[in-house]
């Protein structure tokens, strides 16, 4: 079989002066080494898209975790300017993507605001700034000035017997990492909960009734797919649900000729 593509959607940045189309590159080493898929990043041109035709090209969708939020409007709240940075063409092409891929049945992985930006595809809303919730656990990045050190693995989430994540990392308590101030608020109503932190916050989601696989978590299994065992098992599952995709495709198209 041939190397698999997976799209990733595009946030817009500033730098030196240009308009760039960028993906962290955690990302697209967790995709090609962590998943044996080769990926695509996809530029942020939202309705200049033509999903459908895009979809019939690519195997798999992985949507990124980034500094940016979904803007409030598009799950009916207020924009604050507290609740920013925002991204808005970003917006514009990952939540139809999102719905599209579900629709054609294309494996799904969202990682932070990903798992987000599922929601609210889905019909969901998000709550902000969680850490000031009563009884809430401060989900954003420890203070440091490395990487390592942001994105290190510092509490537990228990993942739902019977659940789509069970398959892959087994029920019970799994170590993560956290980093972010926003979380899913009220569900998508196609959406299943598969993993919640200590304090109640939802960690993971799957879509009912999904034709692949279709799954969000909070954390960040991108940063240390290389040496932390839970980590490489989703990338892996992803990959192994990517390369089934294509596989069935192209026997389906063989059939036709």
């Amino acid at each position: 079989m041939t190397q698999p593509l997976v799209a990733v959607p595009a946030d817009v940045r500033e730098f030196d002066n240009y308009s760039w189309h960028a993906v962290p590159r955690q990302y697209v080493d967790a995709a090609i080494d962590g998943a044996g898929a080769l990926p695509l990043i996809l530029p942020a041109l939202g309705a200049r898209i033509d999903f459908d035709a895009l979809l019939d090209k690519v195997d798999g969708v992985l949507i990124t975790g980034s500094k940016t939020n979904v803007h409030p409007s598009l799950y009916g709240s207020e924009a604050s300017e507290a609740d920013g940075p925002y991204d808005p063409e970003r917006d514009a092409t990952t939540l139809p993507l999102i719905r599209k891929a579900i629709e054609h049945g294309v494996p799904l992985l969202a990682i932070c605001r990903g798992i987000q930006e599922l929601n609210v595809a889905l019909g969901g809303t998000l709550a902000t700034e969680i850490q000031e919730r009563e009884g809430s656990m401060d989900h954003r990045a420890p203070p440091g000035d490395s990487h390592d050190e942001r994105f290190a693995i510092r509490h537990n989430v228990s993942v739902k017997p019977g659940s789509c994540l069970a398959s892959v990392l087994g029920a019970g308590d799994v170590a993560v990492n956290s980093v972010h101030r926003q979380a899913a608020g009220r569900l998508g109503p196609r959406l299943d909960v598969e993993a919640v932190a200590e304090d109640g916050t939802v960690e993971a989601v799957s879509v009912r009734g999904a034709r692949g696989f279709a799954v969000g978590v909070q954390w960040h299994p991108e940063y240390w797919f290389r040496s932390d065992e839970p980590s490489a098992r989703i990338f892996r599952a992803f990959g192994d649900a990517v390369r089934a995709h294509a596989a069935a495709r192209s026997a389906s198209r063989t059939a036709a000729e």
